[in-house]
């Protein structure tokens, strides 16, 4: 028997986002969140509160990154969502972590996360149900830890968790189970 649960955000897995900026005097800020993700080939598209520093920072730079949290940064990714870059000025300094400019667009790569992305802001939506930010990928960087053979990057290798929105738990993602446009087949031919 099912039951009712009314409205809640539940859709498991949510990826674990870091969107890093830079504010003012190119002062890196970075931000966990879960409500975003690819929206086409080369876009992705970011749902948060206007509020957010980070929000701040991408009307301000037209730029950003987007990393893949990966299980040996956990401790500092879940510190990114917890702390405010409004509240705390040295929000990244206290994770000892490292920030590289990118070269592609106006934001900072952190160093230790294993897989980023480079977007720049293609729009800005403002609409009555909150805050959208579209951005294309103009590049991604892979640390060669994570890919395969074929320089393709491996998800075994990525180390990546997820987040559940039931009960505000993280769950690192296990082996693979199928093949993507393969594995239902033999529902082709009935």
């Amino acid at each position: 028997m099912k039951k009712d649960l009314g409205v809640k955000p539940y859709l498991f897995p949510m990826p674990v986002l870091m969107i890093a900026t830079y504010g003012e005097n190119d002062k890196v800020d970075v931000m966990n969140m879960a409500w975003g993700g690819i929206c086409d080939n080369n876009m992705v598209a970011l749902n948060i509160t206007e509020s957010h520093k980070t929000s701040k920072n991408i009307k301000e730079r037209g730029a950003f990154t987007l990393s893949i949290a990966d299980k040996d940064h956990l401790e500092e990714s879940d510190f990114f969502g917890t702390a405010s870059g409004n509240n705390m000025d040295d929000k990244f300094e206290r994770t000892g972590m490292h920030a590289i400019k990118s070269t592609r667009v106006d934001a900072p790569i952190i160093e230790e996360y294993p897989l980023t992305l480079e977007c720049k802001v293609v729009e800005l939506q403002h609409q009555p149900y909150g805050f959208r930010v579209l951005g294309e990928i103009v590049n991604v960087i892979a640390d060669e830890k994570v890919l395969d053979e074929n320089g393709k990057v491996d998800p075994s290798k990525l180390n990546a968790f997820v987040f559940d929105q039931f009960q505000n738990g993280y769950y690192e993602i296990g082996k693979k189970i199928g093949q993507a446009w393969d594995s239902g087949k033999k529902f082709m031919n009935k």
